[in-house]
């Protein structure tokens, strides 16, 4: 198991900052979720989540921060937070054109093996994202230092009325076979794909997310534990970021 956020494509590293000084600006983001899903898969078995993050700016495009949100991976595991230290440099190369490159740290308290790290690139190009995130430490089944790629195409927009749109489509590969059917044929990689609404309304972003993957209920037990971490789901959401 394993929980992977993509908070970092989803709030913009440029924009509502609070200025600390010539140099550097400060951004602070708070939401709470339906649902805390990453690349897919529940990481709270289904139930809400409260998450907060502290990013420092430069004005060289460099950055750093921390992330957290609690999480729950059921079981008799005992961690119920997870924290993701982040740094790394945006390039904003015209109005409509951007480069992120950056390495992140997760961590799990209590829970220790299944603390691994990710190196990242997206590019930004008329609202049209590529990205991919690799892994050389992921823990599972297989060992303590797999390599996984998580790699998607996305799209964001704002439609008539100042409703915002963002689509998703990515492929998770965990590179050995791990997502077994009940016909006993395995994979070692899986499709997933979101479809996000939001809308500012009284100082706060609303959201409204469809997410959903390729995973059957048995492929998902085999590998998360439940069969319905995986399944179709619509997520809500209320963030403000300042």
């Amino acid at each position: 198991m394993k929980a992977l956020s993509v908070f970092l494509v989803c709030v913009p590293l440029t924009t509502q900052a609070l200025p600390l000084n010539d140099d550097f600006n400060l951004q602070v983001s708070l939401a709470a979720v339906s649902d805390y899903r990453t690349r897919g898969i529940s990481q709270t078995l289904g139930d809400p989540a409260v998450q907060a993050g502290v990013t420092l700016l430069h004005g060289s495009g460099l950055y750093a921060g921390v992330w957290t949100s609690n999480v729950d991976f059921g079981d008799d595991f005992k961690t119920r937070e997870e924290f993701e230290y982040y740094a790394g440099y945006a390039w904003q190369m015209t109005d409509a054109i951007s480069l992120d490159l950056g390495y992140i740290k997760y961590s799990y308290p209590k829970e220790s093996q299944f603390n691994l790290s990710e190196l990242y690139a997206i590019l930004d190009t008329y609202g049209v994202q590529l990205g991919a995130y690799y892994s050389s430490d992921t823990p599972n089944a297989f060992g303590d230092h797999q390599s996984t790629l998580y790699t998607y195409l996305g799209y964001t927009t704002t439609l008539p009325g100042e409703v915002g749109l963002k689509l998703r489509y990515g492929h998770n590969d965990v590179k050995d076979p791990a997502f077994w059917s009940t016909r006993g044929d395995a994979r070692d990689s899986y499709h997933e794909w979101e479809v996000a609404l939001t809308h500012d309304f009284v100082g706060v972003t609303w959201g409204l997310s469809y997410i959903d993957t390729d995973l059957s209920k048995s492929e998902c037990a085999g590998w998360y534990g439940y069969g319905d971490l995986c399944t179709a789901t619509v997520v809500a959401s209320v963030s403000k970021t300042f």
